[in-house]
This record gives C-alpha cells, structure tokens and sequence, in this order.
C-alpha cells in the first residue's frame, strides 16, 4: 500500500508516467497498478519534476538586512529546498538551525565565513571577523545542515583586505571536509580574475551574470579567460538574481556562448520577493525560459544540477529511493514583461507556474494552485 500514488504525471522530456510514494520516498517509478491511500490522478496536463532547489536564498528571520521566512520562500512557491548563503555565520547558526526545524520547507545552509554574517554590508572589512576554531565548531556541531561556506568577495563587503578573505576561505574550506565554497562577485577590488584563479572543481561562482563591471565578459563581449579556465577546473556557475546582479544582456550574451548556468537561484529575500525584480524562484526560472534556455535545462538547474553542487544525496532527481521531494507545475502560454536588476525589459510568451509541493511524502498546495482548484492534495 503507497501513501500516495500520482497517476499520468507528465515530465519535462514529454513522457508520461506514475509515482508512487511511501514512508517520504518514491517508491516507484512507471507503474501502472497498485492501491493507495490516496490518488491523484493529473490526466497527462500537469508536470512533475523533482523538488525545486533553490541554491542561495537569505531566509534568516532575525537577519537585520536580508531576511525572510523559509516557508514564504519556498513551500508555498513550489520550492522544496532552500540554501540560505551566507545570512549567518558562526555566531548565529544555532538560532538559525533552531528555527528551520519549524518549517515545512527543508532548510540548508551556507555559513558564511565571517562569524557574524550578514549583520552588515562589509562583514569581511574586518578579517577579525574570520574564526577559524568558531566556524569550525559550527561545522561540526551541524554537520546535516551546514552544506557549504560562502564568501562575498565585492569591494561593499571585504573594504581594503582585497583577496585576503577569500585565500582564508579556501583554507577553512580545506580544514572542514572540503565542503563546496560558493563565492559572491560583484564591484571590484577584487578583480574577478583574481577571484577566478583561486576557485576549484565544486566551487560555486554566484551572481554569474551581473551587469557591473567586474562581469564574466570582456568589453567585447567574449568570456573572460580566466572564466573559462575556472569552468574547466569544474567551478560552477550559480545565477543568484537577487536585487542587483542579473543582467538580461550580459546573460543573453553569455547563454548565446554555450555559457549556461549550472544552477538557477533567486536570492530571494522579503523586499526583492515583494517589489521585485525578484518575486519567485519561478519568476526566475521563467526569465532564463525567455533567454533561450530549454525547459529541461531550467528544471535541471533547479533539481539534479542544484542537488549535485551541494551534496544533496537523494534529492534532484525522480527515482526510487529519492526523497519524496516532488513540485507539480504548468507552463503557459502567456504575455508577460520580466525585468532584471539593471532594470531593463524581456518580453516573454510563456510563464512557469507551480501549483503544488509534495515535500517528504506530504502535498502542498501553492496559492495559484489552491485557488484554481485544479486538484487537491
């Protein structure tokens, strides 16, 4: 006996099939008999796919800057997993940790490698900041819920140390497992060919595509060298749109190179989500639609790609064994104008709309989802 069975769920490769779940897993994938306690039946016209990951959100509620609430964020958008990057550091990620243990959403994160976070714009202006005994208990005390370290490496947040917390990030990196390092870009000092030169295989660039002009682009609009060199290590391409850092030009251009992400984040946090640019994981999902991405490329990005940057073991992907991490969605064909964080327009003709979460066996519906009626987990 499954727990629940969806029958004719339609993947992104066009194929439809049934999942069946039991005790917070898939079960089984393909079936086409078998009872449970509950079915429901999506007729071929609803997609499924994994859980949706976001990679970098701030979802901290006690953040003074970047802040917001994991379930608003997430279960109720679709989204199964959020990665908080970098809202808290050592200090602070006990009562972080506390508080995700109320939410629906799984919550993951980054622990940002100044020990007070993101208590200020210009956490790195003081290398004092950098703990190493203090992260390194943080680790250990976390070791399921801290799934990375962040560095924000822009002039706004490191002041005149330049390079030096991030020669400290990759050496706290090296003392606790080798865990996944994701780094900020944004407004040099320093210089993104110094940042890139320093990033292994697993490392994470986020803001990829930010329109400043310390980008991934020449003046000419080529790849940077050391960009290229960095994607041949295995360092991976993150989008975090967030308030200030996608550029609907710089990721045309880049995407037209065979530049893809490798995962697509929001940065998400309670005033880009309520006045935009940002609004959903969706919304985001929906702009990179429009840049020429394919829907499988995108549901990638937020899935199996997500999972796999992070060590997300059984998520990311539908098979059994997996978490029973699943998000049910449309897409349609709509007009709709998306903005980016430099304010300029994209005309798109079709929008990602999630109408329910199944998170750990258990089904969400979405707001759109709910008020459609369109059917009932």
């Amino acid at each position: 006996m499954f727990d629940l069975l969806l029958r004719q769920a339609r993947l992104v490769d066009e194929t439809v099939t049934d999942i069946a779940i039991k005790d917070g897993k898939i079960a089984q994938m393909g079936i086409t008999e078998g009872q449970a306690t509950k079915t429901v039946d999506l007729a071929g016209k609803h997609y499924v796919s994994a859980g949706w990951i976001d990679a970098h959100v701030h979802c901290y509620p006690r953040s003074p800057i970047y802040h917001d609430q994991p379930d608003i964020i997430g279960i109720a958008t679709g989204v199964t997993t959020v990665i908080d990057a970098g809202s808290t550091g050592a200090d602070d990620i006990d009562d972080f940790y506390t508080l995700t243990r109320e939410a629906v959403t799984d919550v993951y994160a980054l622990l940002n490698i100044s020990r007070v976070g993101l208590i200020a714009q210009n956490e790195l202006a003081d290398m004092n900041n950098i703990n190493a005994e203090a992260l390194q208990q943080a680790v250990k005390r976390h070791p399921d819920f801290i799934v990375g370290l962040k560095a924000r490496m822009s002039s706004s947040v490191v002041g005149d140390n330049g390079i030096a917390p991030l020669t400290h990030a990759k050496a706290l990196q090296q003392e606790n497992g080798n865990l996944p390092l994701m780094v900020h870009i944004g407004n040099n000092p320093p210089d993104l060919d110094e940042i890139a030169e320093r990033l292994s295989a697993g490392d994470i660039i986020t803001h990829c595509y930010n329109g400043k002009p310390n980008r991934i682009l020449t003046p000419a609009g080529e790849l940077r060298a050391s960009i290229t060199r960095a994607i041949a290590r295995g360092v991976r391409l993150d989008v975090g749109h967030g308030s200030a850092s996608l550029s609907f030009a710089v990721a045309k251009q880049a995407i037209g190179l065979g530049i893809l992400p490798h995962t697509i984040s929001s940065d998400i946090y309670c005033r880009n989500r309520i006045n935009g640019p940002v609004y959903s994981l969706a919304k985001v999902m929906s702009k990179f639609l429009a840049l020429g991405m394919t829907l499988p490329q995108v549901i990638a990005c937020v899935t199996e790609h997500a999972a796999d940057g992070l060590r997300l073991r059984r998520k990311g992907r539908l098979a059994a064994g997996y978490d029973a991490d699943l998000t049910i969605f449309d897409l349609r064909r709509q007009p709709v104008l998306f903005r980016d964080a430099e304010n300029d327009s994209l005309q798109a003709d079709q929008l990602l709309t999630p109408l329910a979460a199944i998170r750990a066996g258990r089904g969400y519906m979405t707001e759109q989802g709910s008020a459609e009626h369109v059917f009932d987990l």
